[in-house]
């Protein structure tokens, strides 16, 4: 065991001594020892149970025979920290949340983690640890949020984006504060991740598809009696990870990637899971080249059309089969490698074996999907040689193509303004630059703008594109990520007030209309803009960041 570097022999009796001032006994200290990563916290709603989620693992631990020791971690609520100077922290969280699990884990001679976490960053962060540290991990999310209610439709469910898509219903007259504030007071009705397929659980149900969480992982509702359950399945699960040495790297393999993209098609996940993906692949020695996200999406239809795009939430996708539903429909085409290994120490094709879909109206034959192709899509062009992300299964048919003037803003809070203020019109391309890793610095994402676009009615005829992120919460033809960023010298950098751009998703190109020549002469006249924080972490990181299309990893 790895632990008996701190507990093994005469010479860690001084190490002994101190598990024993914590209480632990001999019989304890014999046991291998699990490290819980428990990102417990009151201020992020994903986050409060998670003490709950930590004692139902520590059960689980004991009845199976180990030694449970916890710790934590930090975490940040891309709901709270939207639109303003703490976004620029977000991403950024995600490598400090890696370093800290790698830190404690190495520190301590952990034999075994069981990772629990919930929210945006918080979990590819801790996947990016497991990665690293290569020793026995299984993942047991909080859970997601329920829906909300409609105050005066009852029958129609809401979550945060009704919020903030309400925002720009009132600025534009057509929502009263009252009801705004009726809204607010219904959306987020329970504590978990947001509940629709925002970042927070598109990337906690590709834990579960790509084999670091157990069925159910991804989908079984915050509340439920079930999460516990599962929980207390993970703390006895690890031990059998540690006999029989099942670490992440036989799991984190090319081919269980390749699955968890599938399943990232499928479902219509966030664009942010392209940026966590990368990362998370980086950290386990695997390429995931940006062209492999479109030839997987071509071969993969949307089944589920889940909150932002659609009606249905998470709680209506774990009704219908969850996870391990959507794996049966793509394994049964042959979308799947049902030989990868998963945590609970069995293959994929021995998981799904009993798989099957309860509602094909959540979750639809392959023969009749939303839509043909999968949920995102990587664009390529003269504006961004190295690629950028759009969420295609949430644009309107109508804005599939697009042609019309940029609107240039130099950060978020100035197109914010603009949009709110009424002088962005049907046709515009809004664009918001020197919002990416470096420039941001990490890499805002931007609710506000693209909610009040859709508040106001204008997700049918204005793009946005950026080089920063858009939230998972984002409807509409938003169109992020875009590299190489402006601050790094990018094309996008160097779009003026007026030029035409042409966005056309069906081809995944994106140009700016302008010659060639004219690019080169901007860009010999470029300046890079100064940096907006000068001290601190953030400087630190804005310094050492790669590009977005490389996943954001700090080098």
């Amino acid at each position: 065991m790895k632990s008996n570097n701190v507990k093994k022999g005469v010479e860690r009796a001084p190490h002994r001594s101190l598990f024993k001032a914590m209480g632990y006994t001999d019989t304890e200290i014999e046991r291998p020892i699990i490290g819980i990563a428990n990102s417990a916290n009151t201020i992020i709603p994903g986050h409060t149970h998670l003490n709950r989620i930590t004692e139902a693992v520590k059960a689980g631990i004991y009845m199976a025979g180990g030694m449970p020791v916890e710790f934590g971690t930090i975490g940040v609520c891309d709901g709270i920290a939207m639109n303003h100077t703490g976004m620029s922290y977000s991403l950024g969280s995600r490598e400090l949340i890696a370093d800290s699990v790698e830190v404690v884990a190495t520190a301590h001679a952990l034999d075994g983690l069981v990772l629990i976490p919930n929210c945006d960053k918080i979990v590819p962060g801790m996947l990016m640890a497991a990665a690293r540290l290569d020793i026995p991990s299984i993942f047991i999310s909080g859970g997601p949020m329920l829906a909300g209610r409609h105050p005066e439709r009852p029958n129609e469910k809401v979550d945060l984006i009704s919020v903030f898509e309400s925002v720009g219903a009132v600025l534009s007259g057509k929502m009263t504060e009252d009801e705004l504030t009726a809204m607010e007071d219904s959306a987020c009705p329970t504590c978990g991740s947001c509940s629709g397929m925002f970042t927070a659980n598109s990337m906690n149900c590709l834990t579960e598809a790509i084999g670091m969480g157990l069925p159910g992982n991804g989908t079984i509702p915050a509340v439920m009696a079930a999460r516990e359950r599962l929980a207390k399945m993970a703390g006895m699960k690890i031990l059998e990870l540690v006999e029989k040495n099942i670490t992440p790297s036989q799991i984190l393999t090319e081919q269980a990637f390749a699955n968890a993209l599938a399943v990232d098609m499928a479902l219509g996940c966030s664009t942010n899971t392209v940026l966590h993906l990368k990362a998370i692949a980086h950290e386990a020695g695997v390429e995931v080249p940006l062209s492999l996200i479109n030839e997987v999406s071509k071969i993969t239809p949307h089944l589920c059309s889940l909150s932002p795009g659609g009606k249905d939430h998470i709680e209506d996708l774990n009704r219908a089969g969850g996870i391990q539903a959507i794996l049966k429909i793509l394994a049964d085409q042959g979308r799947l490698d049902t030989e990868c290994i998963t945590v609970t120490g069995a293959s994929v094709g021995e998981n799904i074996k009993n798989a099957g879909v309860l509602d094909p109206d959540v979750i639809r034959p392959w023969d009749n999907p939303y839509h043909e192709e999968g949920g995102l899509a990587v664009l390529f062009g003269n504006i961004a040689p190295d690629g950028c992300v759009v969420k295609q299964s949430a644009v309107l048919p109508e804005m599939m193509q697009h042609k019309g003037p940029a609107r240039v803003f130099e950060s978020e809070e100035e197109a914010s303004a603009a949009i709110m203020a009424g002088k962005i019109t049907k046709g515009d391309v809004v664009v918001i630059r020197n919002e990416g890793p470096k420039g941001g610095p990490g890499m805002r994402e931007m609710l506000t703008p693209t909610s009040a676009i859709a508040g106001m009615g204008l997700d049918g005829s204005v793009a946005l594109i950026t080089d920063g992120r858009f939230s998972g919460g984002t409807r509409g033809a938003a169109i992020g990520h875009v590299s190489p960023e402006a601050a790094s010298g990018g094309p996008i950098g160097l779009v003026r007030e007026g030029d035409l751009i042409s966005i056309n998703i069906a081809t995944k190109s994106i140009e700016l209309m302008i010659p060639e020549m004219a690019i080169e002469k901007r860009k010999a006249e470029w300046t890079a803009p100064a940096p907006r924080i000068t001290r601190g972490y953030m400087s630190r990181y804005a310094r050492m960041v790669s590009s977005a299309s490389e996943g954001a990893v700090v080098k």
